[in-house]
């Protein structure tokens, strides 16, 4: 079972390209809103050294931005 989150903000314009690829491929995603939540936003820039979004994390694999071929990569490998 694969696990992906994808870590937002509200006015994110890849993070919403993102969403509708996962969602447009039926591939099952958490969102979590770092706008929302200061303490998870720091986490993840403490994981990855990166301030931008979206960032994902698929089976504990980091990815910057909207990549899907990379996500894509990790999640048939």
């Amino acid at each position: 079972m694969n696990s992906i989150t994808i870590y937002t903000t509200t006015q994110c314009p890849y993070c919403v390209m993102l969403k509708n690829f996962l969602s447009e491929k039926n591939i099952p995603f958490k969102e979590l809103n770092v706008e929302k939540d200061p303490i998870m936003m720091q986490k993840v820039v403490n994981t990855t050294g990166q301030m931008g979004v979206p960032q994902t994390e698929v089976n504990g694999h980091w990815i910057l931005g909207f990549d899907p071929n990379k996500i894509m990569e990790v999640l048939n490998n």
